[in-house]
């Protein structure tokens, strides 16, 4: 009877801390102010996501979301009692009726959204940081644009170059043999915004190919407003490639496996080197252009 009421006690203590919290503009639901103490009462102490039904609640109030129960062998991360099978309902019905800041609201996304729909905003949340777009690595680092530029040049050391036209000549001593990818990565500032040129040797088959793509550093809706054209050739023979660049939001390996790019074979890529075969000498040159 004892435990029956503490917990009863501590539901109407955390409703009334979430009532202090929250802004009821007239007519609708009830609104957190960015940055209140809100967060910590519905986000889940060991994985710091935010928790959905069933909310799990051990005997002294504390609670812990669905997953994260399986891993904590049953015993309250807290305070280290039996989680039993108690669910925090007072904690589910008020989490229905709340307006809720997106996370990335230090970043400066100012969209409020019902709790249940805030998860699927911040997964396509424009403010949410982007991945580092450097190939040759498993990165972690994210950030904005600017902090990726800086990252990109200082410690993967590429190369940033202006304008929107390009000329690289890609060598390699090995044509022949590809048992890794390998890549290069040049940066270029046009139109006020950055782009990426990926060249790329992968095996596909029996034998290499080499692929050049673009991709943008920024949005997908703002990429497709920019188009590029990539050519290689030699001995009076070319290869041409229009498209439109992707944005970094889309991993380069996906772009490279839908084969989204100028592809050239290893045949014609050799015989455009000099046909020796000895050494790979490519020169791709391109053209990065806004689109009416």
């Amino acid at each position: 009877m004892e435990e029956s009421r503490s917990l009863t006690v501590d539901a109407d203590m955390a409703t009334l801390r979430l009532r202090e919290q929250v802004k009821v503009p007239h007519g609708r639901n009830p609104v957190i102010r960015p940055n209140s103490d809100i967060d910590g009462l519905l986000e889940c102490p060991m994985c710091q996501n935010s928790m959905y039904p069933p909310i799990q609640q051990c005997p002294s109030g504390h609670t812990l979301c669905f997953e994260c129960k399986s891993q904590v062998n049953n015993k309250c991360p807290s305070c280290r009692k039996e989680m039993g099978h108690i669910r925090c309902l007072a904690l589910e019905k008020l989490a229905v009726s709340l307006q809720l800041p997106c996370k990335y609201h230090p970043l400066g996304c100012e969209e409020m959204f019902p709790y249940y729909s805030k998860l699927k905003h911040e997964a396509q949340c424009v403010f949410r940081p982007y991945c580092c777009p450097h190939p040759g690595s498993d990165c972690l680092v994210t950030g904005d644009i600017e902090t990726l530029l800086l990252h990109l040049r200082v410690h993967h050391k590429v190369d940033l170059q202006t304008g929107c036209t390009f000329n690289h000549r890609y060598v390699k001593q090995d044509p022949c043999s590809v048992d890794n990818v390998s890549w290069t990565l040049t940066l270029f500032n046009c139109f006020g915004h950055y782009f990426c040129l990926h060249f790329e040797a992968f095996r596909m088959g029996t034998g290499p190919i080499y692929m050049a793509f673009l991709r943008f550093m920024g949005e997908e809706s703002e990429a497709k407003k920019f188009a590029y054209c990539l050519e290689v050739g030699g001995d009076g023979r070319k290869l041409t490639w229009q498209g439109v660049p992707r944005s970094i939001r889309v991993h380069h390996h996906t772009v490279r496996d839908s084969y989204d790019g100028l592809i050239v074979p290893r045949s014609l890529a050799l015989y455009f080197s000099g046909g020796d075969g000895k050494e790979l000498r490519l020169r791709v040159t391109g053209r990065i252009w806004k689109e009416l």
